[in-house]
Order: structure tokens, then sequence, then C-alpha cells
């Protein structure tokens, strides 16, 4: 399972990352908020990619 996932969590964080950094380039954020936005994302991102990673190896 961690063979699969693993590959599977980094390209969702590049999608996501791609993603932001196109929102950010479009509404013409500064440094700082994109900064914040950014790391928010990355954070809720992770925190669902463990939580979803831990369900389907313990309770699947």
């Amino acid at each position: 399972m961690t063979l699969f996932y693993v590959p599977f969590a980094i390209f969702i964080l590049y999608v996501f990352n791609s993603l932001t950094h196109s929102f950010c380039v479009k509404s013409e954020m500064n440094n700082e908020k994109s900064h914040r936005v950014f790391r928010t994302i990355n954070i809720s991102i992770t925190i669902l990619l463990i939580s979803s990673y831990i369900e389907v190896l313990y309770l699947g």
C-alpha cells in the first residue's frame, strides 16, 4: 500500500501546489499573502492525505 500511496501523495501535492501558484499569480497576491495561502493549503492537503492513508490502512 505504501508503494502506491507515497507517489500518489507526492503527485497530489504537486498538482495542488501548481493550482495554488496559478491562483496566486492570477489574483496578483503579494508575497506574504501567497506564502500564507501556500502554507494553509499544504497543511490541509497533508492532513487529508495522512488521514486517508490511516483510514485505508487500518479501517479498510
